[in-house]
């Protein structure tokens, strides 16, 4: 059986240098390995699947490096916090994302219990004002797999949008277990998806996009009291196509049970075009920013939202001198 392709728009299907027999055996490999993971998780309950791999994800991923960026980070967002308070947030926070990988794995399982999910009435009224069109925005909390579940009980057909996966096979995998859960598509992020999801919402359609990671090419805007590059097209799109903007998180009650809840952004309208675009991706990370800080171990605290790589190795760089200079202080002191 072939495995179904993802919507992907005409001009992204450009031919491309052929991958090596070498390539194509270690993607294959990589498959393989995947279904025989993958089949260990769907073969339990999807409950036991996401316990287990929470449990695994807490115990593992505090020895890897980007534990130490997401303490940093938390650092800077909660000064207040005692550093033992901070841990276990990192600690929930990789829990959380053991419990995503498990469920992502069972997905249509998942979502076919309609026991686990609750869709606040008033995040179903905010949803309701994108029938003529709307601009769907989220965050990584939760499981943001799930969120698009609130806009389908409000009869809203999304079309949502992905970052593909180097391997096609493993591509190909998790976008077939995706796909279900967007009416309207689900589409392959790049600059011709861009401009396709802006003609959509031209037409008065939904689009779907996660607007919390960083965007290195993007803009900056306050967030945790820090600049943040941030994705400047959710604002974009809802400002030149006259739609609401309408935010969305996925809050974990306990285990496999979900809250989904919505509220509406102010799209700014100004004569100023650049401008507005700045103002609303700030009121759209300001309401990110009111939501994380009720849950904080429920969102992804390890991504470089704070930093392009030439910012990073900029301040790599500094952090080294700094410590050359305290050195040499030290040892003139001694003198």
């Amino acid at each position: 059986m072939s495995r179904p392709q993802p919507d992907r728009p005409m001009d992204e299907r450009r031919t491309k240098k052929q991958p090596s027999i070498v390539t194509r055996g270690l993607r294959r490999l990589e498959f393989g390995l995947l279904i025989v993971a993958t089949s260990a998780v769907r073969a339990v309950p999807v409950a036991v699947a996401s316990d287990v791999m929470a449990a695994m994800w807490r115990t593992i991923a505090p020895l890897l490096p980007r534990h130490a960026r997401a303490l940093e980070h938390l650092e800077h967002a909660f000064p207040e916090l005692p550093a033992e308070r901070r841990r276990w947030i990192a600690r929930q926070m990789w829990g959380n994302l053991g419990r995503v990988t498990a469920e992502t794995i069972q997905l249509d399982r998942l979502v076919a219990d309609p026991s686990r999910f609750e869709v606040t009435p008033a995040g179903l009224e905010t949803l309701s004002r994108g029938r003529d069109g709307a601009v769907l925005v989220s965050l990584h909390m939760g499981n943001w797999e799930v969120v698009i579940q609130a806009a389908n009980a409000a009869k809203l057909s999304s079309t949502g949008v992905y970052q593909t996966l180097r391997n096609p096979l493993v591509d190909d995998w998790l976008q077939a277990l995706r796909a279900p859960l967007y009416p309207g598509g689900l589409l392959p992020k790049g600059s011709a998806t861009a401009r396709q999801m802006l003609g959509r919402v031209k037409r008065g359609q939904v689009v779907a996009v996660l607007g919390d990671l960083r965007e290195s090419a993007g803009i900056q805007v306050p967030f945790f009291g820090r600049p943040a590059y941030a994705n400047p097209f959710p604002a974009m799109a809802a400002r030149i196509g006259g739609v609401p903007m309408i935010a969305g998180r996925v809050r974990r009650l306990e285990g496999t049970r979900f809250v989904i809840d919505a509220v509406e952004v102010p799209v700014s309208h100004t004569a100023d075009r650049i401008a507005d675009v700045h103002a609303t991706t700030a009121a759209m990370h300001a309401q990110f920013e009111a939501w994380i800080r009720e849950a904080p171990e429920q969102w992804m605290w390890a991504h470089r939202k704070w930093e392009t790589k030439q910012a990073g190795r900029r301040a790599r760089r500094a952090v080294a001198a700094e410590a050359r200079a305290d050195a040499l202080s030290a040892g003139s002191s001694e003198e």
